[in-house]
């Protein structure tokens, strides 16, 4: 139920104040004074344009009388030279709107950038719970909608309204002067009516172009998702499959871009028609005085030239508002976005950890991720510093989400995680993510090179230092006969390379980051028997003097750790050596013989 306190902010999104708001600020920001004069020089030019638009008119009606002989000239210029002064004035018109808008793009690009990067930073800030909910292509696609309206938006602020009424003002006045006030009348309300109807089918196109977006991602995610599962497509023969659902999601965005092309439709039509109605209404009392002798030939034109000078401003209205109010759409989506809240942030003035030698503990660990369903129960337990623990138990039972929680992807819910007695939410992430070092179950890669990918693990590098990291993974022979080398491109998400390949590789990037505590989630679950054994001694010597945490479910890989820790449904229920607990015959007990009799019978 919604909060009374929520319904301001809600009316704000919904208007577009809230976004209008975000964004003004980057007309005048406080600290970069070249913004500032950028702006100012952007607003002279545009001055000085709408001050010549203005003039314009009045040149070529002297120049009209000048060739029918009709008034009296008020500049002494003659036909040919009012000919050529009104060409200039159209010339000088279209450079300065011309300079204005190349004046103001680093201004308008500064910001595209500025928020861009916000958005793309705040998203890696957003918690797990938010990353294993949200849809790759939509969100991709509301954020490249809401960047893309950035720089319009501020083009509107600065260019549109005000301009705008600065030349039907302009205009108003000389028709008035000029001529009398019948003129201004109809200029007015044909004015008031233009506006008025733009803005009310503008408002009901906004509807249907929302639907449309709406759509547009619902196709685009279900495109994405599709393509990055195309192996799991190929193995049910699901290809008719998945191009049908897609179909059914493009068929639902062409009914919706149907709707909103006939609407532009009707827009385009009722606009035209009432500019149209107006300018009938000015020429033919402009016609009415050329015929009673009180106005001149020139004088025609030129009202003729100002209803068409002032309706283009008026379409660019009809336009502008339009793709203002879309605009407002997608980056309120985008605001949207950056208002979720960090459900996992530092604390004000936390401090960064400081590793005196590594020891982890858990004191009476609980945690959920959903209220209704407890995963972790109580947990207790300590790896001390340089030592290896292991966590083993059946699915399900916490093993990973001990994992999750050491990284603070969540925060425990009940009881504390501490590293060398400091408790990890009482201090910066970035420290505690710079002391751990994860190898996890299924190691997924960036589209680039083997090279790009390990050297992920540690910034700057040497290309030794990437080949050492190789070989203690047991990777750096099999890179070296690959035709590119370390320059082989792995392909998206990895696909290139097998599982064990893949993994290798992401042991490799972890062994180069060379953390204090490192944390393997079923490291070599994906590799052969023989593998698995080099690994591990690769493993091992990687983790002398660190302390390790192993997740694991294979019991082999895990028979050497200093302690190994029995979880059961959220709860501790065996700790000990191997030897202890085979010698205990409990659940480990129980574990390691079927385990055993499995591989027996393979």
């Amino acid at each position: 139920m919604t909060q009374p306190t929520d319904i301001p902010a809600q009316a704000e999104r919904a208007s577009g104040w809230r976004t209008i708001r975000k964004v003004a600020p980057d007309l005048w920001p406080r600290e970069q004074p070249w913004v500032k004069r950028r702006v100012v020089l952007a607003m002279l030019a545009l001055v000085a344009s709408k001050l010549i638009a203005v003039y314009t008119p009045i040149l070529y009606k002297e120049a009209v009388d000048a060739l029918a002989k009709e008034g009296v000239p008020t500049i002494a210029l003659g036909a040919v030279g009012l000919t050529v002064a009104y060409g200039v004035a159209r010339i000088f018109n279209t450079g300065l709107q011309q300079l204005r808008d190349a004046i103001f793009a680093p201004v308008a690009q500064r910001a595209l950038r500025r928020l861009a990067l916000e958005t793309f930073t705040h998203i890696h800030r957003l918690s797990m719970r938010y990353h294993i909910s949200r849809k790759t292509g939509g969100l991709s696609r509301i954020i490249e909608r809401g960047v893309k309206g950035v720089e319009f938006l501020l083009r509107f602020l600065l260019f549109s309204v005000g301009p705008l009424i600065l030349e039907l003002t302009l205009v108003a006045v000389i028709l008035t002067v000029l001529f009398d006030a019948w003129y201004l009348l109809i200029v007015a309300v044909t004015i008031a009516l233009y506006v008025w109807f733009t803005f009310k089918v503008t408002e009901w196109r906004v509807q249907l172009r929302r639907e449309m977006n709406d759509q547009d991602t619902d196709a685009n995610q279900k495109a994405i998702d599709s393509l990055l599962n195309y192996e799991t497509v190929k193995y049910f023969g699901a290809e008719d499959r998945e191009a049908a659902r897609y179909d059914v999601a493009m068929r639902g965005y062409e009914r919706a871009a149907l709707k909103t092309a006939y609407s532009l439709a009707f827009l385009n039509f009722g606009q035209s028609l009432l500019i149209t109605l107006g300018l009938i209404g000015v020429m033919v009392l402009a016609a009415i005085g050329v015929q009673n002798g009180t106005l001149t030939v020139g004088d025609f034109v030129m009202v003729n030239a100002y209803m068409i000078q002032i309706t283009i401003p008026l379409n660019f209205l009809g336009t502008v508002y339009r793709e203002i109010r879309q605009a407002l759409v997608d980056m309120g989506e985008m605001f949207d976005l950056l208002e979720q809240p960090q459900e996992v942030s530092d604390k004000p003035g936390a401090p960064a950890l400081k590793i005196t030698g590594g020891r982890v503990e858990l004191d009476d660990v609980r945690f959920s991720y959903n209220p209704d369903r407890e995963i972790l129960k109580g947990v207790s337990l300590a790896a001390p510093a340089g030592q290896s623990v292991a966590i083993v138990g059946a699915t399900g039972s916490g093993k990973s989400t001990i994992g999750r929680l050491l990284f603070r992807f969540y925060d425990v819910t009940g009881g504390a995680i501490r590293i060398d007695g400091q408790d990890i939410r009482d201090v910066t992430q970035e420290s505690l993510h710079a002391v751990i070092g994860v190898v996890p179950q299924d190691t997924v890669l960036f589209n680039d090179t083997i090279r790009y990918n390990i050297a992920y693990g540690r910034d700057g590098v040497s290309t030794e230092e990437i080949e050492d990291a190789a070989r203690a993974a047991q990777i750096h022979d099999f890179i070296s006969s690959l035709p590119d080398g370390y320059d082989t491109q792995v392909g998206e998400r990895g696909l290139k390379l097998s599982g064990g390949e893949k993994q290798r590789v992401g042991i490799a990037r972890t062994l180069l980051k060379n953390p204090p505590i490192l944390l393997l989630d079923e490291a070599t679950s994906a590799l052969d028997s023989h593998t698995e054994q080099e690994i591990k001694g690769a493993l091992a010597r990687a983790g002398e003097g660190r302390t390790v945490i192993t997740i694991a479910h294979r019991l082999s890989t895990i028979a050497e750790a200093d302690c190994i820790v029995v979880l059961n449904a959220g709860e501790v229920v065996e700790q000990g050596t191997h030897a202890d607990l085979l010698a205990r015959g409990g659940r480990y007990a129980t574990l390691w013989r079927r385990q055993q009799s499995d591989s027996d019978a393979a």
